[in-house]
């Protein structure tokens, strides 16, 4: 028991130390506003908001959650273990079980207080592009957008693919996806750049070895007060005929948006099934994170602090390859991280990759 006592009062000690770095108060502030705008007779008037804000508070509310019972939790099985006179067998494990699962609890999300930098509480948008490799990028591009979406489930984030351009012969060209939940942005850091892929290629008859590339660029979503002020003669906003899914011209309409920040050169284009005015806001979003970036990295001299990696989705830029012939690896080449169960990270469990890459962030200041 004494074991137990002592697993107990470091794993309290940890838990408290941790929950000074998580801005509780601050979240629970939040998660009140929140409750009482959803109290509002008008509140559902407008359906989109009313969810988006639904969403965000059942998130808040289950982070703010899990670490207030996390700990209750801990104290509890604490008082338990002292007070406990009966040493039978069957006892025992239990204890020892429920104080494992408490430990293991902590372990799988105790990096978020490596999430200590700018924006990394924020929600996010990623950019998925294909690279050199054809095809067969496009389909390691298709596969890498599961991946993700996959892992921000696992976080609990909500998504929303915001733009989608698949190829001619299927797989995607390119992408963007809204991700919202708490530090969307910091836990995603470690996936911006270029990942890269070795396999037997499943598009051609002699089924030869294959290596593609693909690049995810990342971006804070900026909270409405962050945003900054846009002289509208600065930019160029442009309308086009949207295609239809593949490239085909079915079901146009005059949606698509381009917008130019002139004085910077900065472009971002959005083409989905959407009404010109949802387009524009997207676009506008977009371009809102971008110019922020931009002006963090010429205050901080941080370039690559906020926009990760971003490269040229080719050879030698990689951040990770994940190798599946000749035989099975993944490998993280900035922290060293690596697996041989390739399965199981392409189904979006990045934990181990993340904390890795914060870890090594960290200790670099």
């Amino acid at each position: 028991m004494n074991e137990l006592i002592k697993r107990l009062e470091d794993l309290k000690s940890e838990i408290l130390n941790l929950k000074l770095h998580l801005n509780l108060p601050q979240k629970e502030q939040k998660i009140f506003e929140l409750a009482d705008l959803m109290q509002d007779q008008n509140f559902w008037a407008d359906n989109q908001h009313a969810q988006n804000v639904s969403k965000e508070y059942n998130q808040l509310k289950s982070f703010y959650d899990f670490w207030q019972d996390l700990e209750k939790d801990t104290t509890e099985t604490l008082e338990l273990v002292n007070q406990n006179q009966d040493e039978s067998s069957e006892t025992v494990k239990f204890l020892q079980k429920h104080t494992k699962e408490l430990e293991e609890k902590y372990r799988k999300n105790r990096f978020v207080a490596l999430l200590n930098k700018k924006y990394d509480d924020h929600n996010a948008i990623f950019s998925l592009h294909s690279g050199a490799g054809g095809v067969d990028a496009q389909d390691w591009a298709d596969i890498l957008l599961r991946m993700f979406l996959r892992y921000a489930d696992r976080k609990g984030f909500v998504t929303e693919i915001l733009e989608l351009n698949r190829g001619e012969q299927g797989g995607l060209k390119t992408c963007v996806v809204e991700v919202k939940g708490p530090y969307a942005y910091g836990l995603f850091k470690s996936e911006a750049g270029v990942h890269r892929l070795v396999r037997l290629s499943p598009f051609n008859p002699a089924h030869t070895r294959e290596t593609s590339f693909a690049l995810l660029e990342l971006l804070p979503l900026l909270e409405e007060q962050e945003e900054l002020k846009i002289d509208p003669k600065d930019l160029k906003i442009e309308a086009n005929t949207a295609s239809g899914h593949g490239g085909q011209s079915v079901n146009t309409t005059y949606s698509a948006i381009r917008i130019t920040h002139i004085p910077t050169g900065l472009k971002v284009s959005i083409q989905n099934e959407r009404s010109q005015h949802q387009n524009r806001e997207i676009a506008m979003k977009i371009l809102m994170a971008k110019l922020k970036t931009l002006e963090e990295e010429k205050l901080q001299k941080e370039k690559q602090e906020l926009r990760g990696e971003f490269k040229s989705a080719e050879w030698g830029n990689q951040i990770r390859s994940y190798v599946l012939h000749p035989y099975k690896m993944v490998k993280d080449h900035r922290t060293g991280m690596e697996t041989s169960d390739p399965d199981s990270v392409l189904n979006g469990e990045l934990d181990e990759f993340a904390e890795k890459y914060l870890e090594q962030q960290a200790s670099k200041k």
